[in-house]
């Protein structure tokens, strides 16, 4: 099931009815595995927020609180979310709620503070009835001290390895590697469109399937999804995938949304410490936020780079990203629509390997109508998938030719 966003709510107390449990059990369980969670209700004010979510089983939880911004996240095993969409809109203490599947193992709830708060009372009833599980957290208002403790015990170490193990991870081999990001993805949805209100994460796994299915035709090329469903990862995550792989080159997919509705067509965006433009830096500094959005916390940044060597690969990288963008570009001119100066740069952190040439593709923006419709058009992706393949044709020639 796809993960559901939801605006903050400024109502200082709200009690949502929800549908029957039974029908939305029945909607939801997609598989017995998962455990539903079938209705959902808030209450409270600036100082005092309670909620509680009704199960069909017994959920086992986990709490972690981060900073920047404060957040309460709530970790549960695989949970189809089948309550009413109004059901958790955020009141009291909390200025947005989002939850959904982080992969086939785990979902997530991500509580964002207005104030700084913490949950006093977490606890899972069995119902009277005797028909499921109720989950009730009592959060209360903490001082910004408080809090800044709470982060500092509690706060999350850097995701475990485990937590990519859905990753294809391939043998060492000769042939050229090739990863495939599709943006956004699980409790992270991204853009949506102007017309369809169609999901960026379900437009930008479309095309990178569309896109393997091609470059496994491709002698001596060996595609590597990051993705291959409806899964949150963190965006370091993308690159850690890429990199055990033995990736060459990691090509990043997004479809955003901006405010001027009458710009359209495709980007090709490689990393630099100083955006190009502004509406460059904007969008990275929206894509750089998926991590928050997924309830990571956000990693400190990097130390200055002191190593020769590493400063040096990572300008042969970065030359190398610049050449596959251009040839990107060349390839789709007269072909596929572009946006006015294609080429960009930014300071995305999808883009941050030393030693894997990347670049991020905006396949289009959501927020223009036309574009949308071809974002949706199968065989206007198979026409631009042919494009780039095309494009990596042209990058891997030279390479080959001096032996790379």
């Amino acid at each position: 099931m796809l993960a559901a966003l939801h605006p903050a709510s400024r109502l200082m107390a709200t009690e949502v009815e929800t549908t029957s449990p039974a029908s939305k059990v029945s909607q939801a369980a997609e598989s017995k595995s998962l455990l539903v969670a079938y209705a959902a209700r808030i209450a409270g004010d600036d100082a005092r927020t309670r909620i509680v979510i009704d199960f069909d089983g017994a959920p086992e939880i986990a709490l972690r609180y981060i900073a920047n911004p404060d957040r309460i996240v709530l970790d549960l095993p695989a949970t189809a979310f089948a309550f009413n969409d109004k059901s958790l809109l955020a009141t009291g203490l909390f200025s947005d709620i989002r939850y959904g599947s982080v992969d086939s193992r785990s979902a997530r709830i991500v509580f964002t503070a207005a104030r700084p708060a913490r949950f006093v009372k977490h606890e899972v009833r069995e119902n009277e009835a005797g028909d499921g599980y109720r989950l009730i957290l009592d959060a209360e208002l903490v001082t910004e001290q408080e809090f800044a403790d709470l982060v500092r015990t509690q706060a999350w170490a850097s995701p475990p390895e485990a937590s990519v193990t859905d990753a294809v991870v391939v043998e060492p081999s000769h042939d050229f590697v090739i990863a495939i990001d599709a943006g956004h993805g699980g409790i992270d949805a991204g853009a949506t469109g102007a017309r369809t209100r169609t999901p960026e994460k379900q437009i930008t796994l479309a095309f990178a399937l569309e896109l393997h299915e091609r470059l496994s035709k491709e002698p001596g090329i060996k595609p590597v999804l990051t993705r291959k469903d409806d899964t949150f990862l963190s965006l370091s995550e993308r690159v850690l995938i890429a990199r055990r792989n033995g990736a060459e080159l990691l090509i990043s997919l997004h479809a955003d949304n901006l405010r001027q509705q009458d710009i359209r067509g495709a980007t090709v965006y490689t990393i630099s410490d100083k955006a190009s433009d502004h509406m460059a830096a904007q969008l990275a500094e929206r894509e750089n936020l998926s991590d928050v959005v997924g309830g990571v916390e956000m990693p400190a940044e990097a130390p200055e780079v002191n190593d020769i060597l590493l400063d040096l690969t990572r300008r042969e990288t970065q030359a190398f990203s610049i050449s596959l963008a251009q040839t990107v570009v060349k390839s789709f001119e007269g072909q596929i629509s572009l946006i006015n100066n294609p080429h960009r740069h930014a300071g995305f952190r999808v883009l941050q390997a030393p030693d894997v040439p990347s670049i991020l593709l905006e396949l289009g923006f959501l927020s223009n109508k036309e574009d949308e419709a071809l974002l949706l058009d199968k065989a206007w992706r198979a026409k631009v998938a042919d494009h780039l393949v095309k494009a990596i044709r042209s990058y891997r020639k030279p390479l080959a030719v001096n032996g790379g």
